[in-house]
Parts: C-alpha cells; sequence; structure tokens
C-alpha cells in the first residue's frame, strides 16, 4: 500500500489482523456481557451466542445487577476497594521513584548488586510469603491481620520490584545534561527529584499507576487471606463470596463482573489524559 512522501506505508495485512485480534479478544467479553442480562435457567439452557442471535425469543432480566447490589452490601465493599487501592498504588510509585532515581543518578557502594538483588525478587512467588506473613501479621506477631494496613504493606512490597525496575530504565533514558545543570545551578537531590525528574517521568509514572491499581482492585487471594470477608472485605471477595460453594450464583458473578470494572475503568481514562501529555512535555528546550 502506497503513502505519501515522509510517511510510512501500511500494511493491509497488518491492519487486517489486527481488526480480527481486536474482534476475538472482544468476544468473551461480549459473552460475559449478555450473560449478565440472561436468567440462570437461560444459561444453563444456552449458550450466549444464542441469545446474541436470536434477542427476540430469549429472555432478559435486569435481576442480577439488583441482586448483586442489593446483596453482600456492595456499597461497603466498594468503599473498601478505593481504601485498599489508593494507598497500595501511591505508596510502591512514590517509594519506588526515590529508589529508581538514587538508581539512576547517585553512586553509592554495591548499587549494582542491590538493584540486581531487588530484580530478582520479581521472580519469587507471592504466594510462597504467605504463610510467613501470616504469622507476622497474625495475633502472635504485629496482630494487623484483618486491617487495610497488612494489605496495604504487602502490595507496596509486592509491587516495589517491578516498579523500580520499570521506573529506573525509564529515567535512565533521561538526558543527564538537566541533572549537570541543576548541580550547578545548587539544586540538592531533593529538588531535583520532585523539580525536574518527576515531572519528566510521568508517563511511567502513570502507566505504572493503571497496572497497579487494577492489580490491587481486582486481587482476590491477599484481600481474602489478610482481611477477610467481614466488615472490610473489597468488591472482589464479596463476589467470589455470592458464587456459592457449588456454583448457584454463577449468573451474578456476570453482573458483578461489569459493576466491578467501572472504577478500574475510570482510572485508566482519567490518568491515561495525563499519559499522553506526559509523553509530549518530557521534551527539554535548548
Amino acid at each position: 500500500m502506497s503513502a505519501p512522501e515522509g510517511k510510512r506505508s501500511r500494511s493491509w495485512f497488518s491492519i487486517i489482523m489486527m481488526v480480527f485480534l481486536c474482534i476475538l479478544w472482544s468476544v468473551p467479553t461480549l459473552g460475559l456481557l449478555i450473560s449478565s442480562f440472561r436468567p440462570r435457567i437461560e444459561i444453563e439452557r444456552s449458550g450466549w451466542w444464542t441469545a446474541l442471535f436470536n434477542p427476540f425469543s430469549s429472555d432478559w432480566t435486569f435481576n442480577n445487577y439488583s441482586t448483586v447490589l442489593t446483596e453482600g452490601e456492595m456499597d461497603l465493599a466498594f468503599i473498601n476497594s478505593i481504601v485498599v487501592a489508593i494507598p497500595a498504588t501511591i505508596l510502591p510509585i512514590m517509594f519506588a521513584a526515590f529508589a529508581a532515581y538514587a538508581f539512576t543518578f547517585m553512586s553509592f557502594r554495591g548499587k549494582d548488586f542491590i538493584f540486581v538483588l531487588i530484580v530478582a525478587l520479581m521472580v519469587v512467588p507471592i504466594q510462597a510469603a504467605f504463610v510467613p506473613l501470616l504469622t507476622l501479621f497474625g495475633p502472635d506477631g504485629l496482630g494487623i491481620n484483618g486491617q487495610f494496613l497488612a494489605v496495604w504493606l504487602l502490595h507496596t512490597g509486592f509491587g516495589m520490584p517491578l516498579a523500580i525496575y520499570t521506573i529506573r530504565n525509564y529515567m535512565s533514558t533521561l538526558p543527564r545534561t538537566v541533572i549537570e545543570s541543576a548541580k550547578i545551578d545548587g539544586a540538592t537531590h531533593f529538588q531535583t527529584f520532585w523539580r525536574l525528574i518527576v515531572p519528566m517521568s510521568i508517563p511511567v509514572l502513570a502507566a505504572f499507576a493503571i497496572l497497579q491499581f487494577v492489580w490491587v482492585w481486582n486481587d482476590l487471594l491477599i484481600a481474602l487471606l489478610f482481611l477477610g470477608a467481614g466488615d472490610n472485605s473489597t468488591v472482589i471477595v464479596n463476589l467470589a463470596s455470592m458464587l456459592g460453594t457449588q456454583g448457584q450464583g454463577a449468573e451474578l458473578l456476570t453482573a458483578g463482573a461489569f459493576i466491578s470494572m467501572i472504577v478500574p475503568l475510570l482510572v485508566f481514562f482519567g490518568l491515561q489524559r495525563y499519559f499522553v501529555r506526559g509523553l509530549t512535555a518530557g521534551a527539554v528546550k535548548g
């Protein structure tokens, strides 16, 4: 496919494959959406594609959504999820940004070894740490199990290695002439970090904030083990409890899935503006 001079030509094969992959990726979501408006009997009797191709001969209902919203104290669960997700997103980014700055622009003994050690922690499965952490946070330890503080510490610790690795690699691409100019002007490391490095690192900070928030929001295992299914339970834990021991509430999960994704979508579209702005505002004028 020809293109004007100075522009890259577009491949029809790439366009067709991208459209195909987008449709293929959207099929499960479409099936989930259709199933969320169908009664349990209809879901067991026929597939979601039957209702798609024969919409007028199928039964539709809003009971799945009303049940999810009215049962299980979902309003409190949403508040708990927000209380868990916001600090668990801000804390690892804040600490990782400081650490990434030190690993990139400061010199100290053992810097490379410590960085490799932190990166190596990414391959350690978090499930291997649950038993000792339950003991540490339990009644025989710090006594904070079942509190939000325990989940904040866990998500901060588990998210730090990837955050440091990602932010450090991005900071290493920033022009060092800016740091040298700041040193000549007498700026401290703290001033250089907040006034120069953080504004230029908005793209990577926003990108990791999206990933971290979605991971914390959709987390089930940590929230279930360290918060439980009581008053501090999150949205995902509440939805899992609606499923029942024998899957008798499976139709509620389809509606709950779309209800629970409202907040992550708002976060994504809210940070996307800063992400795009950071890509274009990070240039240094000569």
